[in-house]
């Protein structure tokens, strides 16, 4: 029984990351690494729009980008995949152009990440903006600074708290990406399989409940790392804000 296993404290014998573990989780960090770094300018852009400039069809470009936080991530991936696969929309121009492919690759579960995460990212980023007081940015102005200028040395670093947080929680999210990511790109080894898809293998796999309950801490203890880490630096981050203002 997995209750004996348990007990029994066997489950932590051996080594503390056999190799097929250590490559799902490098997989995991570099998809989830590749998706945050990728979306985050785009990220800031939207973050910006929705905090500080009014145009029409605000509330419908809001309501989109928070569609992936409702829609079921099946119904992403196979989004993706019509959109950004070999043969769709957008993919095909984009692999006959420039022979960049998204199926079937690490690309594609950094995409769907991409697309699962970002609402989440945008949401902390868009609220650090509302905090940061426009009169600063105004007197910025009246003294000759640039649009560009203001933002880059005061705007900016105001926000950078909501930034650090929404990217270690666009991350953690990242980490945890399964539906849409299986649905786009499949379960490959070594290739598409994060932590998510490789515990989903050993589910499917009889005699491996061990193994499917190691890598179920390994993902908790990384999610728990994140969350305190962003906390902690977000902290520091205001902190580092409050003593320039």
């Amino acid at each position: 029984m997995l209750s004996d296993f348990l007990l029994s404290g066997s489950l932590f014998d051996g080594p503390l990351l056999s190799e097929y573990e250590t490559a799902a989780l490098l997989l995991s960090l570099k998809v989830s690494a590749v998706a945050v770094l990728a979306s985050l300018p785009l990220g800031i852009l939207c973050a910006w729009l929705l905090a500080r400039v009014e145009f029409p069809g605000k509330a419908i470009f809001d309501s989109l980008l928070h569609l992936p936080l409702v829609l079921p991530p099946v119904v992403v991936g196979y989004l993706l995949l019509i959109s950004m696969g070999r043969q769709g929309v957008i993919g095909q121009w984009l692999y006959n152009w420039f022979g960049i492919s998204f199926s079937f690759s690490w690309r594609g579960a950094a995409l769907a990440a991409a697309v699962v995460s970002f609402p989440l990212m945008v949401r902390a980023i868009r609220q650090s903006f509302e905090t940061v007081d426009i009169r600063l940015e105004q007197a910025a102005r009246t003294l000759g600074s640039s649009r560009w200028r203001v933002f880059l040395t005061i705007t900016l670093p105001l926000t950078s708290p909501g930034i650090v947080s929404g990217m270690i929680i666009a991350f953690a999210r990242s980490l945890g990406e399964f539906g849409s990511t299986i649905t786009f790109v499949s379960n490959i080894p070594g290739e598409t399989r994060t932590i998510p898809l490789a515990m989903y293998s050993f589910i499917e796999t009889p005699g491996a409940e061990y193994q499917a309950m190691r890598l179920c801490i390994i993902s908790i203890v990384i999610a728990l790392a994140s969350l305190l880490a962003s906390q902690w630096l977000t902290r520091k981050a205001l902190k580092r804000t409050a003593s320039v203002c």
